[in-house]
């Protein structure tokens, strides 16, 4: 798996921390300097949840080697479908949360990284650099979900519900890209 793929799998990982930041930031509880703290605390968790999956695809990889690529396009699929359909299903009112409260961050930043968790085991599959995809994912999370408090402290731009609905499309894509790969070398 190159660069640019890994790029567009950190974004589209990224998204869900991004549309907890940008709601975060339009509900103004947010200080600039909190906000770092909490793109830290995204970014921390969301390149450790690929390694941690990566250790566990990779012990079983040789086993399911023949559909390896099919198992990691139903992750990415699974994610990606979950991503778009919460976005377009749950309410962004029903989003509303105190991130000022570390428990409630730390919640989160779990809640928003189990999707890499599941992803780092495809990447077992996929015999990807986990500590590039870590670190790429990392910078990634940490810079939309920055960006993202930012943004929302403005309230413009992109919504929660969009950034949803993009970083699922990515991850299908992404998921479909790898099958076809796979089954036009075989």
């Amino acid at each position: 798996m190159g660069i640019v793929e890994l790029i567009l799998i950190a974004i589209g990982l990224s998204m869900d921390s991004l549309a907890v930041s940008l709601t975060s930031g339009s509900m103004q509880c947010v200080s600039y300097k909190k906000g770092i703290k909490i793109a830290v605390v995204f970014a921390l968790f969301q390149a450790i949840m690929p390694v941690l999956g990566w250790l566990v695809g990779i012990t079983f990889k040789d086993s399911i080697e023949q559909i390896d690529h099919w198992i990691a396009f139903s992750i990415l699929f699974i994610i990606g479908l979950k991503m778009i359909l919460e976005a377009v299903k749950i309410n962004p009112e029903d989003r509303k949360f105190n991130i000022n409260n570390n428990k409630i961050l730390i919640l989160l930043a779990i809640a928003t990284t189990i999707d890499a968790f599941v992803v780092g085991i495809s990447f077992g599959f996929l015999n990807v650099s986990i500590i590039n995809a870590s670190i790429i994912i990392g910078i990634i999370t940490f810079l939309f979900s920055y960006g993202g408090i930012c943004l929302g402290k403005l309230n413009r731009f992109i919504k929660p519900r969009t950034a949803e609905l993009i970083g699922g499309l990515v991850l299908i894509l992404i998921g479909i890209k790898i099958v076809i790969e796979h089954t036009s070398l075989h």
